[in-house]
């Protein structure tokens, strides 16, 4: 990178005044600029107590169970003719996104999206996956 002065002897170089002091010549910089940052307003946010930003081992641990079964055993959602079951599989992947969401510890502050992630649901989606395998089975 340049410098940004003029080399001393240069017509453009700084001429030093008997009230600057020798070393005034490296304060001689080219002018910057500094371009205004408009930061917007941030909303008082409560800190999330003890209760609400804590890991929930139940819901994390049962989410953790759905990744690593579905990607072992994928046949796990298929009917019997061997076709995928959506609706199973829908059941089960929101249930495995409840979980990783309520487990780690995630409060959304929305109040139908806290209900569509929270630990209930969880339970609820891996219920009706159930319920929807069995049905098929019978």
């Amino acid at each position: 990178m340049k410098p940004l002065v003029p080399p001393l002897g240069s017509p453009l170089a700084p001429t030093l005044t008997p009230a600057q002091p020798a070393d005034a010549k490296l304060a001689v910089t080219a002018p910057v600029r500094v371009a205004a940052v408009y930061t917007a307003p941030v909303a008082a946010v409560p800190a999330p107590t003890e209760e609400e930003a804590r890991i929930r081992v139940l819901p994390l641990l049962l989410a953790i169970a759905v990744m690593l079964g579905i990607t072992a055993w994928p046949g796990a959602l298929a009917g019997p003719a061997g076709a995928a079951d959506h609706p199973a599989a829908m059941a089960l992947f929101w249930a495995m996104s409840a979980g990783f969401v309520a487990g780690v510890g995630f409060r959304p502050q929305n109040p139908l999206i806290r209900l569509l992630f929270s630990p209930l649901a969880c339970w609820l989606g891996v219920i009706l996956a159930g319920l929807r395998m069995a049905s098929l089975m019978a």
